[in-house]
């Protein structure tokens, strides 16, 4: 099994871990410390040796911050995680404030004395953060302060995990479509239009994308934790550990890369503070150590060029990712089969339910790891956004609820993401009337025509107009990007209230609207997208991008109001019910093949 199931820490843990922390705060002459969700890299997920806020506040979501003072805390949380933390986090200890922008400089503002300092790891925080945190504490002159080590390390002390040490692996081109020698002379291009020297790359599926390699660092994310910079012309340096390196990799790194121990990083950053052109860094993903380091008069502010780059996934990257999709739509299908079958006995449950389905992807002989720890909620438990199962928590599946399962595997070909939410015995008629309003948004979305330059906030509405014409919403992103055998979550492209970016030919998106009653049921459906080339609609003026839909799982039937849809609506999911149905049944056994022409008939 790729994922486990252990109970997730205790609130009450948080006490004396967070006495511990203000004992160390007064020795360290700060008023308070900063515990950010984040690693060196800035990415989304982190190591074991880094789940620092886990540690402290038992919240084990992938986004969030704290703030210990001296006498009071608090954890910062955005909407998708809010019912989360409430179940997590000793509330005594720590304060929850309602997310929005700004929400942690408030509360540093509204509980900690006028001329504070704030304490904070310069390693842990992107630039961006901490200039926008600052600029929020200056009216009450509360000072940020870098500090030269953790306060949270050394209160873990000997019982921190060490960092880890994954064997990299070489992406063969037949997968990533494009030399590392041909990307690199990309970077450089783009280097010498802006008349900058350099530029440091943090992220980790960036480092990844870039050089052609995979690791196995962190959990699910086939990455490695390395750091890069490429100058404007000749070899690229990549700062890695060593133990990571087989004979076989250093062969394919040399012609492009010249390997650096880590230790060595900052001498290299030191040295390009004396070139005479600037150094581009990502404000928004490369830690504050990095503008330190560098002086803020050498840094040209200017987005990661590997973002945009592997967003646009070339033809071996997009006919790997409908081969993944192809191959995942089987085990999907087995393992929807199987729930129908079985979950009348009363014996399925949320980790039986994880364990079958990761057993169907085990059986395509490609699985290399899920893409992430599945979300398998069972009736309330659906409402918790990123709801994680343990052996504490695990529900059965029972009758007259919903059971939400949002999943995804790692293949070399391909990453795949995918939510089904589904009717274990009868639904209610409020659980069909959401569940259809959540469709027509999926719908909405899917069959959208939208001109060249249209971002993907002007999409996201068409994802939520049937629920908001209820008075309902959802709290999280309609659609994130996703990666290449990388990273389940990508940029920089996305379908939400913070979808700047626009959307081009060749980028991946999920599509996934839902709906959340607290305490009764959750449902979501998610599939992913490619934007198509722009073409003129007949009798049109302008050429219009569109979406083809990637995933292949029926979506359920027994859900859907069938009069709150239009004819259009009627007959997309017709199609794609009858799409899903001459892919895969060819592919899957006898049985399945018999319920999918039940879950695929036509409405």
């Amino acid at each position: 099994m790729f994922q486990t199931f252990d109970a997730d820490p205790q609130p009450d843990l948080a006490r004396p871990r967070v006495a511990g922390l203000r004992q160390i705060l007064t020795a360290s002459k700060v008023d308070a410390f900063l515990i950010p969700r984040a690693d060196e890299h800035q990415g989304e997920y982190v190591p074991p040796s880094a789940e620092r806020l886990l540690w402290l506040t038992g919240f084990s979501g992938s986004a969030g911050i704290a703030v210990v003072g001296k006498t009071k805390a608090a954890l910062v949380v955005d909407g998708r995680y809010t019912v989360q933390a409430r179940a997590e986090v000793n509330t005594k200890i720590f304060d929850l404030p309602v997310f929005k922008t700004g929400a942690l400089s408030e509360w540093v503002n509204a509980n900690l004395p006028t001329g504070s300092t704030v304490g904070f790891d310069p390693w842990l925080h992107t630039v961006r953060d901490i200039e926008n945190i600052g600029r929020a504490l200056e009216a009450r002159k509360i000072r940020l302060k870098p500090m030269p080590r953790n306060l949270v390390d050394r209160t873990w002390g000997r019982d921190r995990p060490k960092p880890p040490l994954a064997a990299i692996s070489i992406q063969p081109m037949k997968y990533a479509g494009r030399t590392s020698a041909d990307k690199i002379a990309d970077v450089q291009k783009e280097l010498g239009d802006h008349n900058q020297a350099a530029v440091v790359l943090t992220l980790p599926d960036s480092i990844a994308w870039l050089f052609n390699i995979r690791g196995g660092d962190i959990a699910h994310n086939p990455v490695p934790l390395a750091f890069a910079i490429v100058s404007a012309s000749g070899k690229a340096k990549l700062f890695v550990a060593p133990e990571k390196i087989s004979a076989e990799v250093k062969a394919h790194l040399k012609p492009v890369a010249r390997t650096y121990h880590p230790d060595e990083l900052k001498t290299h950053i030191s040295e390009l503070k004396t070139v005479k052109k600037k150094v581009r860094l990502d404000p928004a993903t490369a830690a504050w150590w990095f503008a330190r380091a560098l002086g803020t008069k050498n840094i040209a502010r200017q987005s990661d060029p590997c973002l945009a780059m592997k967003a646009h996934k070339n033809i071996a990257e997009i006919k790997g990712a409908r081969s993944a999709h192809l191959r995942d739509g089987v085990a999907i299908a087995e393992f929807l089969c199987w729930i129908d079958e079985n979950v009348g006995s009363g014996a399925v449950d949320e980790i039986t339910a994880v364990e079958k389905l990761e057993a169907c992807r085990q059986a395509t002989g490609a699985l290399r790891d899920i893409s992430f720890d599945t979300i398998s909620g069972s009736g309330p438990n659906g409402a918790i956004v990123h709801y994680r199962v343990s052996t504490a928590t695990n529900r059965k599946l029972q009758r007259g609820e919903l059971y939400l399962v949002d999943s995804g595997a790692q293949y070399q070909d391909g990453t795949t993401d995918i939510t089904r939410t589904i009717a274990i015995g009868k639904p209610t008629d409020e659980m069909r009337d959401r569940f259809t309003r959540v469709l027509k948004g999926h719908i909405g979305l899917a069959t959208a025509r939208f001109p060249v330059g249209a971002r993907g906030v002007d999409l996201d509405p068409f994802a939520r107009r049937a629920l908001w014409d209820a008075g309902l919403d959802y709290g999280h992103g309609t659609g994130h990007g996703i990666g290449s055998y990388l990273s389940v979550h990508e940029g920089p492209q996305s379908i939400s209230r913070a979808g700047m970016v626009p959307l081009q030919a060749g980028m991946l998106c999920s599509n996934e609207p839902g709906y959340y009653k607290e305490g009764a049921y959750g449902i979501r459906i998610e599939n992913l997208v490619l934007v198509e080339p722009a073409t003129k609609p007949a009798g049109g003026d302008k050429a219009m991008l569109s979406f083809e839909t990637l995933t292949l799982a029926p979506i359920d039937r027994r859900l859907i109001v069938k009069k709150m849809l239009s004819d259009e609506e009627r007959k997309w999911l017709n199609d794609y019910h009858a799409m899903v149905l001459e892919k895969l049944s060819p592919k899957v056994d006898s049985k399945t093949s018999a319920w999918l022409k039940t879950a695929t008939k036509p409405l």
